[in-house]
This record gives structure tokens, C-alpha cells and sequence, in this order.
């Protein structure tokens, strides 16, 4: 398998009228995923828009069912996709768009007066609504050019691009490969038993990397996948609804999405009893909310997935397999297959002794293409193993500290830049963040360094009051560990990957 409309094609064939995708408003067959998916390509050959060897699809909008069809439309043109987020500002907007550059931009009607402006008269676009219509698919007869499209293809080809939440600057644009995502999946579905029998509740915006592995384990495996509007992740009540209405079984989820049903108390209302299995990935999981979810979601396999977009959504897991107190780590685990995953330290030597920390490094099929027009960036992430003076071997450096236990797993430390010097002393915030979350009534934490002011800040949502907090945290943490402000909040504010925006917390406190 080299491509991955081979997915869809098998599926298509083994399951043609069984449910792919469906959201609230929508759903599409196999079948017909893969006969609109080809009549899409076809208009987009016929319309001449699909010409030299950079192409790609950009959508401005929301996920949905109608996206899907326009997204394989592309890739069947050897076009990769790109959706950009809604919710970021009109100039970081126009700067992916221009970054990008591309053959075709979709939008929907409620987003298309933005788009006319972040766009300032200079594109034209294509209107969802009507290209997917019944009526306009039916008038297409699928193109010979499809042929010789395919006869062209290599698998290292980018099938999408994913922009980075960053805060200042042009964000950048990770390219992944159709080799990197069927590898992922392959082995990825092998090892967690996702079946055709199974409902996989899609969290993650399409422009955020936990989606592919939704998307293409449904595509794999002949497994059907829900979407779930963004707006049900403020209502407790409707989302509980949709999970359990639909007999959901698999959720790959980020950390926040998780933390939001077991802080607002969802399992009170219902609890979706047919779930056989819970990942979620992105940030650090508070024991105590994961708790929460094995108390009231006791049949569920709980695996805590780890990896950065750039080596395709993942590259170690870890199924938990027993209790964890409230101040422990979940480890990250152990590589998946055809990933190798090593700590390097700061004079680039292999780390492997217990408990000390190094930088996460990842070689193999599953790195990324690189940063989309971005050599410099690209270069200086993805680089050769400093341990491989033999022949070339690129890996990818993640930023990310890691420390090994006893039993060999692999455990996240913290970013390299939340690695701060404190009073003369070497402080990991993260270690602040788990001890607070251990505290009764703190639900999450996040720590922050001033390093004007010389000055650590806490942020922290539950009900238990900041002195009660200072007091358990001097009991557990030494004096130059003890934040020297606190701030109680109602909730986090989140960025666009679904993890805490610490960069909007910075910018306020």
C-alpha cells in the first residue's frame, strides 16, 4: 500500500454501504465516499486547476462529512490538504493562505464573508455546499486523467499539512507523507485491535493531527466514525447524548476533551457504556481526572499515547495497567513498531541510565517531510543522528525532556523551555503542575516562569482556595519550588490543538 485512497478503495469494496462518516447533519458510505471522492478529482482536472507538481486543497471552515469527499478529491489528484483554523485571526489567516499558495480553497456558507476578506478580492474559492451536491456529482463523469494521476504518484508525496499553533510569527506548516500515515496506521490499528465493528468518536479538529488517526483507522479498518461538532465540548449534556446515541466504542482524544466531561461532570448525566477503549495524548493527564473516567468507564482500555505532529501523531503509548496515585507520571511507554525513539543529552550522548533526563528523539518512516516551505526550520529540527556517523539517518529532535523508570518505560519530563533556573536551582514546571493537581479541588495547573520578575505563576481552576493550595504545596515541594504568585481561574484558556494556551495566559496574568 502505497497511497492512501487504497484505504478507501478496499473498504469501499468490502464494506460499500456500511456508514464511513457521519456528523449531526450528515453521512456518507463507503461507497459513496470513494465514488464522490473520484468525481471531485475529476472536476478538479476538467476545471484545469490541478496543474504542476505543487498542489493542494485548502479548506477554510469547520469539519464535516461534505469536507471528507474534497479532501480525497485532492489526494486522488496527488493534491495534499490543508485546513486552516477558523479561530485564529484574519492576518495569521491570510499568511497560511499565502504561505500555502493553493490550486483550490473551499469554504462553506458560514464562513464565506470572512474569507472574502482575509482573501481582499485576490482568490477565488469554491463553495462546499455546491460542489457536493447530489445534483452537480451527478453531471460529472469520472475522468480518464484519474489513471495517469496515479501512474504519477510516489509515496512520499505529502498528503497534508498541518499548521502549528505558534505564538508569534508564521506558524509552521508540517508535511506528512502518505508512507508516514499508512505505516502509523498500519501498525497503529494492529496494535490497539481497531476493527470494522468499531465507532470511533472523532474529537479533533481536521487541522490538528489526533484526527488522522481517527480518519484513517476508520479508513483502514472499515470502522465508522462520528464527528463531533467543536460547540459540544461546551455542553456536557449533548455530548454525553452523542456518545452513548451512538454506541461510540474507541475514543483517541486530547487530554483537555477528556478532562472537560470528568470536570463538568458528565458521567453524572450518562455514561457511554459500549466504549471498549480511551487514548488520549497532547499534554500531561491529571491522575485524578483519569481516574474519574476508569471509576465510571470500568470495561475501557485507558492507553496514554505520546508524540509531536512532525512523526505522524505518535510514537510511544503506554496501557495503563494499574492504579496511580495522584502525584505519579503516566509513563509514555514504549515505541511503537518501526519507531525508534532515544534520549540524547545536551553533548548529543545516548542517554539510558534510570531517572535521567534527555531529549526525545525519533528516527523512521513516521518522521515528517519537514516544515512546508521552510528549509531553515526544517533544517534545524530535523536532522542526522549525531550517533550515526555510518550513513544517513535523519530524526526528528522533539524539544521534549524524557527520563526512563526502572521498568524501562519512558516518561515526559517537560519542554526544554519549561526547564527554568530558579534561585540558583534547576526547576521543572511540570513537577509544580503534578503536585498541585494532586491537591484536593485543584482539577488542572499550569506553571509559568517570569523571568523578568524572576517569578513563577501558577494558574489552577477547582474550588479549593490559593492559601489551602500554598500550604499543601509547601509540604511537598522545597521553598524554591513554591510559586510566587497564584491565580485561580474558571477555566483554561485553549489554543487551537486542544491544550492549554500558555501563551494567553502569559499575555494576561
Amino acid at each position: 500500500m502505497i497511497n492512501v485512497c487504497e484505504m478507501l478503495e478496499r473498504s469501499a469494496g468490502k464494506f460499500p454501504d456500511k456508514t464511513a462518516f457521519s456528523d449531526p447533519d450528515d453521512s456518507i458510505t463507503f461507497a459513496e465516499l470513494y465514488t464522490d471522492s473520484r468525481k471531485i478529482a475529476s472536476y478538479f482536472l476538467q476545471k484545469g486547476c490541478m496543474k504542476g507538481s505543487d498542489r493542494s486543497v485548502l479548506f477554510y471552515m469547520e469539519k464535516c462529512v461534505r469536507a471528507l469527499p474534497v479532501m480525497f478529491g485532492g489526494v486522488y489528484c496527488n493534491a495534499f490538504y490543508c485546513f486552516v483554523d477558523i479561530r485564529q485571526s484574519d492576518d495569521r489567516a491570510a499568511s497560511i493562505i499565502d504561505r500555502v499558495d493553493p490550486s483550490v480553497i473551499v469554504t462553506d456558507r458560514e464562513n464565506r464573508e470572512r474569507l472574502i476578506k482575509i482573501l481582499g478580492g485576490k482568490r477565488d474559492f469554491l463553495m462546499i455546499e455546491e460542489i457536493t451536491d447530489r445534483n452537480f456529482l451527478d453531471g460529472i463523469e469520472e475522468s480518464d486523467l484519474l489513471t495517469n494521476e496515479r501512474s504519477q504518484f510516489y509515496d512520499l508525496q505529502p498528503l497534508y499539512v498541518n499548521f502549528t499553533s505558534g505564538s508569534t510569527g508564521m506558524p509552521k506548516g508540517v508535511a506528512v507523507s502518505h508512507a508516514s500515515v499508512i505505516d502509523f496506521i498500519e501498525i497503529f490499528t494492529k496494535t490497539f485491535g481497531i476493527v470494522s465493528d468499531d465507532v470511533i468518536a472523532n474529537q479533533a479538529p481536521f487541522d490538528f493531527d489526533v484526527s488522522v488517526k481517527d480518519i484513517y483507522s476508520g479508513l483502514y479498518t472499515g470502522a465508522t466514525v462520528r464527528l463531533i461538532p467543536r460547540s459540544y465540548f461546551s455542553n456536557p449534556v449533548v455530548l454525553m447524548d452523542y456518545l452513548c446515541d451512538g454506541d461510540t466504542t474507541v475514543l483517541i482524544w486530547a487530554v483537555t476533551a477528556m478532562c472537560f466531561i470528568s470536570i463538568m461532570n458528565g458521567f453524572d448525566y450518562r455514561t457511554p457504556d459500549k466504549l471498549r477503549m480511551v487514548m488520549f495524548s497532547g499534554e500531561v493527564m491529571p491522575v485524578k481526572q483519569l481516574n474519574k473516567w476508569k471509576q465510571h468507564v470500568q470495561n475501557a482500555q485507558y492507553i496514554n499515547l505520546y508524540g509531536p505532529t512532525e512523526i505522524t501523531c505518535n510514537c510511544t503509548y503506554h496501557i495503563i495497567d494499574r492504579e496511580y496515585g495522584k502525584e505519579e507520571s503516566i509513563p509514555i511507554g514504549i515505541p511503537f513498531e518501526n519507531e525508534k525513539v532515544f534520549l540524547l543529552d545536551e553533548n548529543n550522548k545516548l542517554v539510558t541510565a534510570v531517572d535521567e533526563e534527555g531529549e526525545i528523539c525519533v528516527s523512521g518512516t513516521c518522521v515528517a517531510i519537514g516544515y512546508y516551505k521552510d528549509p531553515e526550520k526544517t533544517d534545524a529540527a530535523f536532522v542526522q543522528n549525531p550517533l550515526n556517523g555510518k550513513y544517513h539517518e535523519r530524526i526528528y529532535r522533539t524539544g521534549d525532556l524524557g527520563k526512563y523508570d526502572s521498568n524501562g518505560l519512558l516518561h515526559y519530563c517537560s519542554r526544554k523551555d519549561f526547564q527554568i533556573k530558579h534561585m540558583g536551582q534547576r526547576v521543572e514546571l511540570s513537577d509544580i503542575e503534578l503536585s498541585a493537581m494532586a491537591v484536593d479541588g485543584v482539577s488542572r495547573a499550569c506553571c509559568l516562569y517570569d523571568e523578568k520578575k524572576k517569578k513563577i505563576i501558577m494558574f489552577y481552576t477547582g474550588e479549593a482556595d490559593k492559601e489551602s493550595l500554598s500550604t499543601e504545596l509547601k509540604k511537598k515541594l522545597p521553598e524554591f519550588m513554591i510559586p510566587g504568585k497564584t491565580v485561580q481561574l474558571d477555566s483554561f484558556p485553549i489554543n487551537k490543538n486542544g491544550k492549554i494556551d500558555r501563551n494567553a495566559l502569559k499575555s494576561n496574568y
